[in-house]
């Protein structure tokens, strides 16, 4: 079977990616890791970090070399699977743990840059973090596809003797088997990773903040290298391993399908398409990374909106060129499949935006929360338990909408034979391709999500180091709350700023710190009598 030539957009976009991720991690080596004090914080982060993803990799390695003898039992022993499920089962792990590390190892590096770049100025720390966490997510969308392309290549030169039809099923059926490998390093990885992550941040809160009455990230509290640690091996590594496994099994998963519904002249163009709109999608995702601008003195929710820019662009571009690709390759019902796949872009921007309603401290439902810590402890857990299960109606109501919309568009709106064998599986492959479309700017998307655990570490090393004080403070009011963006002059945000800071420990013990709690407090006031 030849491999038609739309097919080699597919690894090139993949070597794109690993290029810019290559090139924004060298810009970010360039950039000065501040002190000396700051170096040596940063090299201890990064080597707790690196000894927690040892350790874990060595019990990993165990259980993969079991999995692979139990599958190459199965393979060449009984004869009961195909002989290339082992080997792609090794390598969905395998670069399902590079990708994670290689974001982690990218972070560790980046954090001390950041904080000192942000003594500099915001926009030189914003713009260092952002380009550090873009290496992760052009890492894992150029091997996600790398993998997925050199196993094509590879399964269509050696799969022999049956027809061109059975062949895609066999190929596609295999491949799926690297995504379960990539599921399995994940598993490790995110829950792993998340659990540490979390034991590490509250032990560092119950010992600094509870205990001894001293500031987050304060260097006395001997806890608070293993919260910044926590931060890279799970946030960072753990989402990297699991975001990879979602962003192949999207696009492996609809080619199987693709090749069930569509067996005969459209097979192979339902097969490549979700392979092709992946690869436009990591083109488009890195525009839409150089997309992303910063004005000096910048706040939190301008960032937000410059980050947005980028994302938003790149979602527009994709579902524009989604109905080129699907044209050129005259699959049947392209207008139909192409709507799919705007169906799942619009869910993921849907779901992304209310995720940050309900999550960022520029909106009312975390503020509400924040106030009722003003009571005591139980409201807040009373309050936080309320918010966090209205905020899974938005998510919910939307993934549903939008399984029923790309089902439809699929099937070209045929209701009255919805269930009938054939519209059934392309209707499915209208889910699995809507699905593709959500996670086709993922290239982007994974930066702003690894963007935070970055930051979070540069203050960290900020407060260690032994800063001025007025950097941390500074940030930290940015942080809370946008200043343009309420009506508020920066004069009098500041004005605010320095009524609810509070003084050291005591008069003695540690820098002074801005009240973030009732800094919210006060700026709401304002706002409502502004």
């Amino acid at each position: 079977m030849s491999t038609p030539i739309l097919f080699w957009l597919v690894p090139f976009a993949s070597l794109v990616a690993l290029f810019f991720a290559w090139y924004f991690f060298r810009g970010m080596m360039r950039q000065s890791e501040g002190t000396e004090r700051m170096q040596q914080i940063a090299a201890h982060v990064r080597a707790g970090a690196m000894a927690y993803l040892r350790q874990q990799y060595k019990v990993v390695a165990i259980v993969f070399l079991l999995l692979a003898l139990f599958f190459a039992f199965l393979a060449y022993g009984l004869g009961v699977q195909n002989n290339w499920v082992p080997f792609a089962f090794l390598t969905g792990g395998l670069f399902s743990g590079l990708a994670g590390y290689i974001g982690m190892r990218t972070a560790t590096y980046a954090s001390a840059r950041t904080a000192h770049a942000a003594g500099q100025s915001l926009n030189s720390g914003l713009r260092v973090a952002f380009r550090s966490g873009a290496v992760m997510g052009l890492v894992v969308v150029g091997l996600g596809l790398l993998d997925i392309s050199v196993w094509y290549l590879v399964l269509n030169h050696f799969v022999e003797g049956v027809t061109d039809s059975q062949k895609l099923m066999i190929i596609t059926t295999t491949m799926l088997t690297f995504g379960m490998g990539a599921s399995t390093q994940a598993l490790f990885a995110r829950v792993g990773g998340g659990i540490y992550t979390k034991a590490a941040d509250v032990g560092a809160d119950l010992v600094g903040k509870v205990e001894a009455g001293i500031p987050e990230d304060d260097p006395r509290n001997p806890a608070t290298i293993a919260d910044n640690v926590g931060d890279n091996v799970g946030d960072v590594a753990g989402m990297g391993a699991d975001l990879y496994e979602s962003y192949c099994g999207s696009i492996l998963a609809t080619a199987a399908l693709g090749a069930a519904a569509f067996a005969g002249d459209m097979q192979i163009q339902a097969v490549l398409a979700p392979m092709l709109i992946a690869a436009v999608g990591i083109i488009l995702s890195v525009i839409g990374i150089f997309l992303v601008r910063t004005k000096e003195g910048a706040t939190m929710k301008n960032l937000l909106g410059a980050l947005g820019t980028g994302v938003n662009t790149s979602s527009a571009l994709i579902a524009v060129c989604t109905f080129g690709i699907l044209y050129a390759l005259q699959i049947e019902n392209w207008v139909g499949i192409s709507f799919s796949v705007i169906v799942g872009l619009v869910a993921g921007i849907i779901i992304g935006q209310s995720t940050e309603y309900y999550t960022s401290h520029s909106y009312k439902p975390t503020r509400k929360i924040a106030k009722s810590a003003e009571t005591g402890p139980a409201t807040v857990i009373i309050s936080g338990i309320g918010m966090g299960m209205i905020s899974t109606a938005i998510p919910v109501v939307t993934i549903a909408v939008a399984i029923v919309l790309a089902f439809l568009c699929a099937t070209g709106f045929d209701i009255h034979n919805m269930i009938s064998a054939g519209n059934l599986s392309k209707g499915l492959y209208g889910i699995g391709i809507a699905a593709v479309g959500m996670l086709s700017t993922l290239g982007i998307t994974l930066a702003t999500d690894a963007y935070g655990p970055i930051a979070d570490n540069a203050g960290g090393n900020a407060e260690m180091s032994g800063l001025d004080p007025k950097v941390r403070q500074r940030t930290d009011a940015l942080d809370a709350l946008g200043t343009v963006a309420r009506g508020l002059s920066p004069e009098s945000v500041m004005a605010l700023v320095n009524a609810n800071t509070e003084g050291p420990l005591l008069g003695l013990f540690g820098p002074e710190k801005v009240n973030v709690l009732k800094l919210n407090i006060a700026l709401e006031k304002a706002e409502k009598n502004k």
